[in-house]
């Protein structure tokens, strides 16, 4: 037997696409079957599993094991989990690989795969092989044991030791978990932090009835907003599908995006271990990269994507590193991958070092104005081909473009980035400048090179 995946789920970093069209039972046992395959190849026997609560992921999962255990690897089932709880149990229980079902925080009716293999991310052309070996039905045989254990209890204490200060932390804290999988494991872990605490959306519900669990787009977090003003707390923390993303929001109700979130993140360690790398993605503000430098530490600029971060935290011995989108990962006292719940205890412990309230950190950042993700939808066999047009018009005209993913340009006020997107069939821009004046002349230019390469960015922006 073999099986050929449809090619728009192999994406980059992960299996994703539409249940039921694109996505199904076959895909699953053979997700299983390979990555058995791999698994046994590598040297292993032994693989843990955990799924989100999206209603198609008992089905997906159960597929999924059987085809690790056709493939002869024995299977350690943790059930419903953050994907975080998932990297923790490959981190900790002696397996050799790891998969946690989980759509993350895109659209209802999809689902998909993370994969880790040796604790090492399972991305890029791990993935085009493990297709391979699929469609080439050159699977392993065998008869692998399947057994369930509870390790949410020792991850939540897991992430207590990330709270290390002695009779501090009476803040009062909202927390909105989507109703994605992170709810039941913030409720443990609030009953066990010091503070005030109350509690949004806990129960894990495949249809997310009160909004979609994605921090990344503000109008997610009108419900947060809401409790953090009519309780008058301190601050208010969101959580994406699968845990993995962390939102916040100040006492003001005003967000802190990912890369805020780091620039706070690196005072208390950068303290505790001076000169430091500290990783941003390419979308992250130009004033994290020089508050990390100003605090003694050494600002490295990563492409963005949990996969590529997490291999240039191994490369740099970075012990923290973060991405606009909300992804925060730690190798100090840590495991290197990206836990929105352990950003979340991190950053808690930070506000309460600083003697500062988040409103009053935030106030204490430079004024900027930056615009979103700006997607514009190009051709998949295009996409390409648009950044390194660009990136040749620059060159040609004596420009300094830096080219960790797609180009990042510096202009005299601000700065600009265009990159083919890994996700979908589109290009995508971010800019930032210290007003909205200079934000506008530096989107003027990135029109130009759109222009040029027969592109059209449609007017209207908003800006944070």
């Amino acid at each position: 037997m073999s099986h050929r995946f449809d090619p728009t789920v192999l994406r980059e970093y992960d299996i994703r696409g539409v249940v039921g069209d694109m996505l199904g039972a076959a895909d699953a046992h053979a997700v299983g079957r390979s990555f058995a395959t791999c698994i046994r190849h590598a040297g292993g026997h032994r693989v843990v599993v955990g799924r989100d609560g999206r209603l198609s992921s008992p089905m997906l999962e159960a597929a999924l094991v059987e085809g690790l255990a056709a493939g002869g690897v024995d299977v350690v089932r943790i059930g419903l989990c953050p994907s975080p709880m998932l990297y923790y149990a490959e981190a900790v229980l002696g397996v050799d690989g790891g998969i946690v079902v989980t759509g993350s925080h895109n659209p209802v009716d999809h689902n998909g795969f993370k994969l880790v293999l040796g604790h090492r991310p399972f991305w890029g052309d791990d993935i085009a092989d493990l297709a391979g070996i699929a469609a080439a039905g050159d699977w392993t045989e065998g008869a692998g044991t399947v057994t369930d254990i509870d390790v949410l209890g020792d991850y939540v204490a897991r992430l207590m030791a990330g709270w290390d200060i002695a009779g501090g932390g009476g803040l009062r804290i909202g927390w909105d978990c989507g109703n994605g999988a992170a709810g039941p494991a913030v409720e443990r872990l609030t009953a066990l932090l010091p503070g005030e605490h109350h509690l949004l959306h806990v129960e894990p519900d495949g249809r997310f009835p009160h909004h979609h669990p994605d921090p990344g787009d503000e109008a997610n977090l009108a419900d947060l907003r809401a409790l953090v003003a009519a309780k008058r707390l301190d601050l208010g923390l969101a959580f994406d599908g699968d845990g993995d993303r962390i939102g916040a929001i100040d006492g003001q109700g005003r967000v802190l995006w990912g890369d805020r979130i780091l620039a706070i993140l690196a005072e208390p360690l950068l303290r505790e271990l001076p000169g430091a790398t500290i990783i941003a993605d390419v979308k992250a503000s130009q004033t994290v990269f020089d508050r990390i430098a100003a605090l003694g530490g050494v600002p490295c600029i990563a492409r963005t994507g949990h996969s590529p971060i997490k291999a240039k935290m191994v490369e740099t011995g970075a012990p923290l590193a973060g991405e606009l989108s909300g992804h925060i990962f730690f190798a100090q006292d840590w495991y290197g991958f990206d836990d929105a719940l352990y950003a979340a205890v991190r950053l808690i412990r930070a506000v309460c070092l600083s003697g500062r309230s988040l409103a009053e950190l935030r106030d204490a950042m430079p004024a900027c104005v930056s615009t979103p993700d700006l997607r514009i939808p190009v051709p998949e066999d295009r996409k390409l081909a648009v950044v390194a047009e660009v990136a040749a018009r620059l060159d040609a005209a004596g420009m300094t473009a830096d080219t960790t993913d797609g180009v990042r340009v510096t202009a005299a006020d601000g700065w600009w980035l265009l990159r083919s997107s890994n996700t979908e069939a589109a290009v995508t821009i971010r800019a930032e400048a210290t007003d909205a004046e200079g934000l506008a002349r530096i989107l003027a230019t990135v029109d130009t090179h759109l222009t040029a390469c027969g592109i059209m960015r449609a007017p209207g922006i908003s800006i944070f």
